[in-house]
């Protein structure tokens, strides 16, 4: 059947606007977006507006491309000063630790198909392989819901988590490729082979995504186009490019686009700003495109019969293997209070990426691939209903919530400093307090470290002088050195910094 292709650009604008409305619905609610496109994926499939969608091949490529440039992207955002202090912990989580998850959550799984679904005669390795799919934490959700919800988290936890789940993706995949390779080999491996490729893969991709990343840097800076507006392209061009070359000389190409994108973002290079913002969205709808494909391959009617073994699977890998393993790993790190262990168990978020990995085994048509695939969709949505959504009370009932030191950004005026430009700037609407200190400029007591220098007054802009008469209602763009200036500025103006 020949499908115009007005219709499918109409379907999926469609499908974009309803996501786009979800997201804006999840921050009111406190609901994760990303559930929230899940959900309308799956209400626009099969079982709800009939949307045929069983591609599985073309399921893997977007959700592919999609992981790749989130975690670009993730590693673009990621400041190394940030994670230096916690960097060894980050490391331990996302190798040992997914290892760990894998054997604890597989032993359990086993148990508990065996208990929930003889007939379906789950071997040990399948549930392996179906832990291995599960095994890492989830970096479109941490990013996701970790800056959306705006979290402010002590002892370097953000960053912590964000190391984690940027960089575990890695040794999720080549177990999940490992255990399907044993499973249709249907023979005992060489273990001593299998770890040392497994090793061999992620050190080759760390040392490609950092080579690739200087090399991106340094064309990037050298490279003279005259059309500025390419310049964000170009950092995308090397994130493809990064990924795909890491592949062809068998390294871990997830790892590398991740660190590619460290080292790029951690270095000065040109247009830099937009090129951060052009990602930011990027990454955004590459989520948004991600989740509705996964959500339109999943049938809701075959998630019925497998309610009950995933959710105790759920609540098992939740409750039990993430803890366990969380504690087990920062064991070593004797300084690290039980609350922030606690915390980063809570952390343990399943999104896409499991999904993602339990196509795999769809695509390579696995025994048990359709079973596999169900439960990790289904343990993804707990996951995120339940993890996703409590993060801040969490937070709070651990102490770990810390009073945010983010200023409100702009909205009347389009300027922004490069980051190694340590002023700050904000916007102040003239209200009738402020005018009680004059009607001029020069009578507003500003601090020494606070500059005036342009007036918003309707849709007009100027350079306002001391003896400038200001309005009510007059938008105010002001320049300090650093954000304790700007507090003071806003004590000295009686100005709400959250409004």
């Amino acid at each position: 059947m020949n499908i115009q292709i007005e219709l499918v650009l109409i379907g999926l604008s469609i499908l974009f606007f309803l996501s786009i409305l979800a997201g804006k619905a999840s921050s009111k609610f406190g609901v994760p977006a990303l559930l929230l496109f899940l959900s309308v994926g799956m209400l626009s499939g099969s079982d709800g507006l009939g949307i045929q969608f069983e591609n599985i091949q073309a399921a893997q490529i977007i959700g592919t491309i999609a992981l790749c440039i989130i975690l670009f992207s993730g590693g673009l955002d990621t400041k190394i000063a940030e994670i230096r202090p916690i960097f060894a912990q980050g490391v331990v989580l996302a190798t040992i630790g997914v290892l760990l998850t894998a054997l604890i959550s597989g032993v359990l799984i086993w148990w508990i198909l065996g208990m929930t679904m003889q007939s379906a005669g789950v071997g040990l390795l399948t549930a392996m392989l179906l832990a291995a799919t599960m095994s890492s934490t989830d970096s479109a959700s941490v990013f996701s819901i970790l800056r959306s919800k705006g979290l402010h988290l002590k002892n370097n936890l953000r960053p912590m988590l964000e190391l984690e789940s940027g960089s575990n993706d890695p040794m999720a995949y080549i177990l999940v490729i490992t255990l399907i390779e044993i499973i249709k080999l249907e023979a005992v491996p060489n273990y001593w082979l299998v770890g040392f490729q497994l090793l061999l893969q992620l050190i080759i991709g760390a040392l490609a995504g950092f080579a690739l990343g200087k090399l991106a840097v340094y064309v990037i800076n050298r490279i003279r186009i005259g059309n500025d507006s390419l310049y964000p392209i170009l950092v995308f061009t090397f994130c493809i490019f990064i990924f795909s070359l890491t592949y062809f000389i068998k390294g871990n190409s997830y790892l590398a686009v991740y660190i590619g994108g460290l080292v790029i973002g951690n270095a000065k290079f040109v247009h830099k700003r937009s090129s951060l913002n052009f990602f930011d969205g990027l990454a955004w709808m590459s989520q948004l495109l991600m989740f509705l494909t996964l959500g339109l391959l999943v049938n809701p009617a075959e998630l019925i019969p497998i309610i009950v073994p995933s959710l105790i699977i759920s609540f098992v890998m939740i409750f039990i293997s993430r803890p366990l393993t969380v504690f087990l790993c920062l064991l070593p790190f004797c300084k690290m209070a039980n609350k922030d262990k606690t915390y980063i168990s809570w952390v343990g978020l399943r999104g896409a990426v499991p999904i993602i990995f339990a196509i795999i085994p769809l695509a390579e048509q696995v025994p048990h691939a359709r079973l596999i695939f169900n439960i990790v969709f289904f343990c993804t949505l707990v996951s995120l209903l339940v993890q996703g959504t409590s993060l801040p009370i969490m937070a709070k009932w651990l102490g770990l919530a810390e009073k945010p030191r983010e200023i409100k950004k702009l909205r009347d005026f389009d300027v922004e400093f490069s980051e190694e430009i340590k002023s700050i700037t904000a916007e102040i609407e003239i209200s009738r307090n402020i005018l009680a200190f004059g009607n001029r400029l020069m009578d507003l007591p500003l601090p020494d470290k606070t500059l005036a220098v342009m007036v918003k007054r309707g849709d007009k802009y100027f350079v306002p002088k001391g003896k400038t008469i200001i309005q009510e209602h007059d938008i105010l763009l002001i320049i300090t050195d650093d954000h304790e200036a700007l507090l003071e500025t806003y004590k000295t103006l009686k100005v709400d910094s959250t409004s």
